[in-house]
Protein backbone atom coordinates (compact mmCIF):
# COMPACT_ATOMS: atom_id res chain seq x y z
CA UNK A 1 0.00 0.00 0.00
CA UNK A 2 2.95 2.44 0.52
CA UNK A 3 4.70 2.01 -3.23
CA UNK A 4 1.34 2.49 -4.40
CA UNK A 5 0.91 6.21 -2.69
CA UNK A 6 4.45 7.16 -3.43
CA UNK A 7 3.88 6.17 -6.90
CA UNK A 8 0.54 8.21 -7.22
CA UNK A 9 2.67 10.95 -5.11
CA UNK A 10 5.27 11.14 -7.94
CA UNK A 11 3.06 11.25 -10.55
CA UNK A 12 0.78 14.19 -9.30
CA UNK A 13 4.29 16.06 -8.72
CA UNK A 14 5.65 15.37 -12.10
CA UNK A 15 4.55 18.16 -14.49
CA UNK A 16 2.74 17.41 -17.74
CA UNK A 17 5.09 16.22 -20.14
CA UNK A 18 5.30 19.47 -23.43
CA UNK A 19 6.51 17.86 -26.39
CA UNK A 20 9.48 20.60 -27.67
CA UNK A 21 9.33 21.52 -31.54
CA UNK A 22 11.42 18.82 -33.79
CA UNK A 23 14.85 20.42 -35.96
CA UNK A 24 12.79 20.34 -38.96
CA UNK A 25 10.25 22.86 -37.83
CA UNK A 26 12.92 25.21 -36.63
CA UNK A 27 15.32 25.15 -40.06
CA UNK A 28 12.03 25.57 -41.65
CA UNK A 29 11.29 28.44 -39.67
CA UNK A 30 14.79 30.05 -39.64
CA UNK A 31 15.16 29.36 -43.29
CA UNK A 32 13.08 32.00 -44.62
CA UNK A 33 14.77 34.57 -42.66
CA UNK A 34 18.10 33.74 -43.33
CA UNK A 35 17.07 33.78 -47.34
CA UNK A 36 14.99 37.27 -46.73
CA UNK A 37 18.30 38.62 -45.11
CA UNK A 38 20.29 37.69 -47.41
CA UNK A 39 18.29 39.07 -50.72
CA UNK A 40 18.14 42.24 -48.52
CA UNK A 41 21.98 42.71 -48.65
CA UNK A 42 23.05 43.27 -51.89
CA UNK A 43 19.78 45.95 -52.26
CA UNK A 44 21.51 47.51 -49.32
CA UNK A 45 25.03 47.43 -50.73
CA UNK A 46 23.84 49.01 -53.95
CA UNK A 47 21.94 52.14 -51.81
CA UNK A 48 25.39 52.59 -49.86
CA UNK A 49 27.53 52.35 -52.95
CA UNK A 50 24.44 55.17 -54.41
CA UNK A 51 24.77 57.25 -51.74
CA UNK A 52 28.50 57.07 -52.12
CA UNK A 53 28.27 58.17 -55.53
CA UNK A 54 25.76 61.03 -54.88
CA UNK A 55 28.85 62.34 -52.63
CA UNK A 56 31.66 62.17 -54.74
CA UNK A 57 30.02 63.58 -57.53
CA UNK A 58 29.65 67.16 -55.71
CA UNK A 59 33.25 66.68 -54.39
CA UNK A 60 33.99 66.18 -57.91
CA UNK A 61 32.55 69.02 -59.25
CA UNK A 62 34.01 71.56 -56.45
CA UNK A 63 37.32 70.25 -57.17
CA UNK A 64 36.84 71.05 -61.00
CA UNK A 65 35.39 74.11 -60.37
CA UNK A 66 38.22 75.01 -57.55
CA UNK A 67 40.69 74.37 -60.60
CA UNK A 68 39.37 76.44 -63.01
CA UNK A 69 38.69 79.38 -60.69
CA UNK A 70 42.71 78.99 -60.00
CA UNK A 71 43.73 78.61 -63.57
CA UNK A 72 41.69 81.61 -64.39
CA UNK A 73 43.14 83.07 -61.41
CA UNK A 74 46.44 82.57 -62.62
CA UNK A 75 46.52 83.53 -66.00
CA UNK A 76 44.94 86.77 -64.89
CA UNK A 77 47.52 87.22 -62.89
CA UNK A 78 50.36 86.65 -65.23
CA UNK A 79 48.12 89.17 -68.03
CA UNK A 80 48.35 91.80 -64.97
CA UNK A 81 52.16 90.85 -64.56
CA UNK A 82 52.81 91.45 -68.03
CA UNK A 83 50.66 94.43 -68.83
CA UNK A 84 52.61 95.65 -65.56
CA UNK A 85 55.77 95.05 -67.28
CA UNK A 86 54.98 96.68 -70.43
CA UNK A 87 53.42 99.70 -68.98
CA UNK A 88 57.04 100.30 -66.64
CA UNK A 89 58.95 99.11 -70.05
CA UNK A 90 56.92 102.07 -72.06
CA UNK A 91 57.39 104.53 -68.86
CA UNK A 92 60.85 104.07 -68.85
CA UNK A 93 61.32 104.66 -72.94
CA UNK A 94 59.21 107.17 -72.86
CA UNK A 95 61.44 108.97 -69.72
CA UNK A 96 65.00 108.38 -71.71
CA UNK A 97 63.43 109.78 -75.10
CA UNK A 98 62.38 112.90 -72.77
CA UNK A 99 65.83 113.24 -71.42
CA UNK A 100 67.21 112.74 -74.88
CA UNK A 101 64.74 115.54 -76.70
CA UNK A 102 65.76 117.94 -73.30
CA UNK A 103 69.62 117.29 -74.37
CA UNK A 104 68.89 117.58 -77.49
CA UNK A 105 66.86 120.96 -77.38
CA UNK A 106 69.42 122.29 -75.01
CA UNK A 107 72.54 122.48 -77.45
CA UNK A 108 70.11 124.35 -80.56
CA UNK A 109 71.12 127.53 -81.84
CA UNK A 110 68.30 130.18 -80.99
CA UNK A 111 67.75 130.08 -84.45
CA UNK A 112 67.35 126.33 -84.43
CA UNK A 113 65.20 126.92 -81.31
CA UNK A 114 62.95 129.12 -82.99
CA UNK A 115 62.45 126.57 -86.22
CA UNK A 116 61.62 124.38 -83.42
CA UNK A 117 58.85 126.18 -81.75
CA UNK A 118 57.23 126.94 -85.04
CA UNK A 119 57.17 123.45 -86.29
CA UNK A 120 55.64 122.33 -83.18
CA UNK A 121 53.05 124.75 -82.80
CA UNK A 122 52.49 124.36 -86.72
CA UNK A 123 49.20 122.14 -87.37
CA UNK A 124 46.81 121.72 -90.44
CA UNK A 125 43.30 123.03 -89.45
CA UNK A 126 41.16 120.36 -88.49
CA UNK A 127 38.04 121.57 -91.01
CA UNK A 128 40.18 121.44 -94.05
CA UNK A 129 41.26 118.28 -93.54
CA UNK A 130 37.84 116.98 -92.24
CA UNK A 131 36.35 118.14 -95.74
CA UNK A 132 39.22 117.10 -97.98
CA UNK A 133 38.88 113.10 -96.68
CA UNK A 134 34.97 113.91 -96.88
CA UNK A 135 34.98 114.92 -100.18
CA UNK A 136 37.26 112.09 -101.22
CA UNK A 137 35.76 109.06 -99.47
CA UNK A 138 32.28 110.53 -99.56
CA UNK A 139 30.95 109.75 -96.46
CA UNK A 140 31.28 111.56 -92.64
CA UNK A 141 34.78 110.90 -90.88
CA UNK A 142 35.70 110.73 -86.52
CA UNK A 143 37.54 113.62 -85.12
CA UNK A 144 40.01 110.92 -84.28
CA UNK A 145 40.41 110.18 -87.94
CA UNK A 146 40.58 113.75 -89.16
CA UNK A 147 43.77 113.95 -86.20
CA UNK A 148 45.06 111.34 -87.19
CA UNK A 149 45.34 112.29 -90.69
CA UNK A 150 46.39 116.14 -90.06
CA UNK A 151 49.50 114.46 -88.11
CA UNK A 152 50.16 112.16 -90.87
CA UNK A 153 49.83 114.89 -93.03
CA UNK A 154 52.38 117.38 -91.36
CA UNK A 155 55.00 114.61 -91.22
CA UNK A 156 54.51 114.31 -95.25
CA UNK A 157 55.02 117.88 -95.27
CA UNK A 158 58.24 117.89 -92.92
CA UNK A 159 60.27 115.15 -94.95
CA UNK A 160 59.17 117.29 -98.31
CA UNK A 161 61.06 120.59 -96.76
CA UNK A 162 63.77 118.42 -94.99
CA UNK A 163 64.49 117.01 -98.80
CA UNK A 164 64.12 120.66 -99.96
CA UNK A 165 66.52 121.84 -97.66
CA UNK A 166 69.19 119.30 -98.94
CA UNK A 167 68.99 120.18 -102.52
CA UNK A 168 68.99 123.74 -101.56
CA UNK A 169 72.35 122.86 -100.06
CA UNK A 170 73.41 120.61 -102.55
CA UNK A 171 72.80 123.16 -105.36
CA UNK A 172 75.20 125.45 -103.44
CA UNK A 173 72.38 128.18 -102.79
CA UNK A 174 70.86 129.19 -99.05
CA UNK A 175 67.15 129.78 -98.05
CA UNK A 176 64.54 130.72 -98.19
CA UNK A 177 63.28 127.34 -99.82
CA UNK A 178 61.93 128.36 -103.31
CA UNK A 179 59.11 126.14 -105.27
CA UNK A 180 62.25 124.74 -107.85
CA UNK A 181 63.50 123.51 -104.26
CA UNK A 182 60.20 121.68 -103.23
CA UNK A 183 59.64 120.42 -106.79
CA UNK A 184 62.82 118.70 -106.41
CA UNK A 185 62.64 116.94 -103.53
CA UNK A 186 59.64 115.94 -104.35
CA UNK A 187 60.68 113.97 -108.03
CA UNK A 188 63.38 112.38 -105.44
CA UNK A 189 60.73 111.10 -102.87
CA UNK A 190 59.06 109.83 -105.69
CA UNK A 191 61.88 108.26 -107.58
CA UNK A 192 62.97 106.66 -104.17
CA UNK A 193 59.63 105.35 -103.82
CA UNK A 194 58.32 107.72 -101.02
CA UNK A 195 55.48 109.36 -102.14
CA UNK A 196 52.62 107.52 -103.81
CA UNK A 197 51.84 107.99 -107.97
CA UNK A 198 48.81 109.49 -107.64
CA UNK A 199 48.00 109.47 -111.23
CA UNK A 200 45.55 106.41 -112.37
CA UNK A 201 47.45 104.86 -115.27
CA UNK A 202 45.24 101.78 -117.04
CA UNK A 203 47.13 98.63 -117.40
CA UNK A 204 46.02 97.13 -121.43
CA UNK A 205 46.79 93.39 -121.93
CA UNK A 206 47.23 92.62 -125.07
Amino acid sequence: MAEVGESSREDAVLPPVVSSPSSTEESSVVAPVVVEEQEKEPELKEEVQAIEIKNNEPSELILGEMEESTSQSCAAKKIKIEIKEKKEKKHKVDEDEIQKMQILVSSFSEEQLNRYEMYRRSAFPKAAIKRLIQSITGTSVSQNVVIAMSGIAKVFVGEVVEEALDVCEKWGELPPLQPKHMREAVRRLKSRGQIPNSKYKKILFH
